[in-house]
């Protein structure tokens, strides 16, 4: 089958002839109509988690997915041929980028019904980052105040509507053509980051959730109050989550020491800093998908493109200035 792949790190992606999926006992053969990009695809072609992520080259690239199943392993109980379904595959079986993929059941759930194929699959890694961020990690109920960086980008647009619809006072940094779009998502507070400092213009906050790291991280824990949690989706990642991954002493060590200055610098402030790198699940997709269905959380998608361009459209990731997802789509989709 047809598959956009990479022969090495910092290698370029190319498309190539690959094997049929392998399908498990509980594993759930997917033709990918639809693909979402995301700048973690990059990352990982070039090298940046190979300490944590160690694949095997070459590697499929593509971690989310909207498509319809086509067959399933012998024990699987929850889905059946013909089924409608999104998913974002755990970490080691990514591949969305090609014709058909064998998914975990457990890491897919039935689409939303009120969206596309298309739009269906600009969701599951961002809106699970944004979950589990909130919901996992800040514990993010009712009478919070949470900042959100780059609102108007796919994790921090979701990550806005779920907040709020968990009850919190949302404040979010964007440029300001993007103003009135994040208050449209339900911003209440709206920084430029261009013209303001957002440790200037906020204070008293419990939760921040940074996409952004380096000094945007660590200066964002002087708007916390004591006690407030913020979470890292861009890193670094701490000797808590490298105990959880289960990583070798050697790495374990090197990520403590990487991790040293910001750990440090919450702590001297008395707020916490976590690292998240989100993990698969169809249960929580299943809640995002009903959450879509109720006009909860919608999505935007600024850009498709087909699949034998899915080299050019992940290249533009980096370079464009586009608002919305970007998603690659196979010459078979359906609206």
């Amino acid at each position: 089958m047809r598959a956009f792949v990479f022969d090495g790190y910092r290698q370029p992606v190319h498309e190539a002839d690959v094997p049929e999926p392998v399908v498990g006992d509980r594993d759930v053969l997917v033709r990918v109509e639809a693909a979402g990009l995301n700048h973690i695809d990059e990352r990982l072609r070039a090298g940046e988690f190979k300490a944590i992520l160690p694949y095997r080259t070459p590697v499929i690239l593509g971690h989310e997915l909207a498509g319809t199943v086509i067959g399933t392993g012998p024990q699987v109980t929850g889905f059946s041929v013909g089924d409608r379904v999104f998913g974002r595959p755990r970490d080691l079986r990514i591949g969305t980028l090609a014709e058909r993929i064998a998914v975990d059941e457990a890491d897919l759930a039935p689409s939303p019904r009120s969206v596309s194929t298309v739009e269906a699959a600009s969701l599951p890694l961002v809106a699970l980052t944004a979950w589990q961020a909130l919901t996992e990690r800040g514990g993010v109920t009712a009478g919070k105040k949470v900042l959100i960086h780059a609102g108007a980008g796919g994790v921090g647009a979701i990550a806005i509507q779920l907040a709020k619809h968990l009850g919190a006072e949302v404040a979010t940094t964007v440029s300001g053509r993007n103003a009135d779009v994040v208050r449209g998502l339900g911003a209440d507070v709206v920084v430029d980051y261009r013209s303001q400092d957002f440790v200037r213009e906020l204070s008293g906050y419990d939760f921040v959730l940074d996409s952004l790291g380096g000094e945007n991280l660590t200066r964002s824990f002087r708007v916390l109050k004591r006690g407030g949690v913020a979470v890292g989706i861009s890193g670094p990642p701490t000797p808590a989550f490298a105990r959880a991954a289960g990583l070798n002493p050697v790495v374990r060590l090197a990520i403590s020491a990487m991790s040293y200055r910001t750990r440090a610098v919450a702590a001297r402030l008395g707020v916490s800093y976590e690292f998240l790198l989100m993990h698969a699940s169809g249960d929580q997709l299943r809640r995002i998908a009903e959450l879509v269905d109720a006009g909860v959380i919608r999505t935007t998608v600024g850009a498709t493109f087909p699949f034998d361009r899915t080299a050019t459209a992940l290249a533009t990731l980096s370079t464009s200035g586009m608002r919305g997802r970007t998603v690659v789509t196979s010459p078979d989709h359906t609206a």
